[in-house]
């Protein structure tokens, strides 16, 4: 297991990964984690962050736009990422979609040689993008994005057909066109296709190797 604190050495790389909902950012993030080895690679989940809605009845939570940037938690999350750039662990926060509530739970992430970001407003708040050394939005047709999250919410968290698809038209696609699709301007790399574009990820982990093997030997 990783230690929790790195009060020395060089601060972490930091990889910004945005695009729509279901387009595959979450997946590509978690294969540079799980490819490049325990340790090396923390992934910060934006979904963590929305704000807690406990003290809102469950019809009033059902209303919320989860896809406008005023739903997340950004002074939480800007202040774990600066923790984690300075080599200071956090406890990022567990978010139950079921409930649209936060849990009582904490998710610890250590300082990491790269820490990925990776949500649909990830290039979205110029601060977080300040942050990034560099920046991914991965691309993804938009019937294929809306297959993807129908059976993702169906089958992980407790949604009908007719909410997801409801939900989908009201505010998800509108929050796409006006806040999600405009951050593409600000990326580095852009990934077309999605987490199937295989020789584009291939490039990300080449790189993402490269940064670590970096971190653990800075003198070559």
């Amino acid at each position: 297991m990783p230690p929790l604190h790195r009060p020395e050495g060089p601060a972490p790389f930091v990889i910004g990964i945005a695009g729509g909902t279901a387009s595959g950012k979450t997946t590509v993030a978690h294969r540079l984690g799980e490819t490049v080895g325990a340790g090396d690679v923390a992934v910060v989940a934006l979904d963590a962050y929305y704000h807690d809605g406990s003290d809102r009845s469950a019809e009033q939570r059902a209303t919320v736009d989860y896809d406008h940037p005023d739903a997340l938690d950004w002074p939480l999350l800007l202040h774990h990422i600066d923790l984690l750039r300075r080599n200071q662990p956090v406890e990022v926060p567990v978010y139950d979609f079921s409930r649209h509530v936060r849990s009582e739970q904490r998710r610890p992430v250590a300082p990491s040689p790269v820490i990925v970001v990776e949500g649909i407003l990830a290039l979205h708040d110029r601060r977080l993008r300040e942050q990034c050394d560099l920046k991914v939005y991965v691309d993804a047709d938009a019937d294929v994005r809306l297959i993807r999250r129908l059976r993702r919410d169906v089958a992980q968290r407790g949604r009908s057909t007719e909410q997801v698809i409801d939900q989908y038209l009201a505010t998800v696609r509108p929050a796409h066109v006006r806040f999600v699709e405009p951050t593409k301007r600000y990326a580095d790399v852009i990934v077309p296709d999605g987490d199937g574009n295989e020789r584009a990820v291939a490039s990300l982990l080449v790189l993402v190797r490269e940064v670590v093997e970096g971190r653990h030997h800075p003198n070559g």
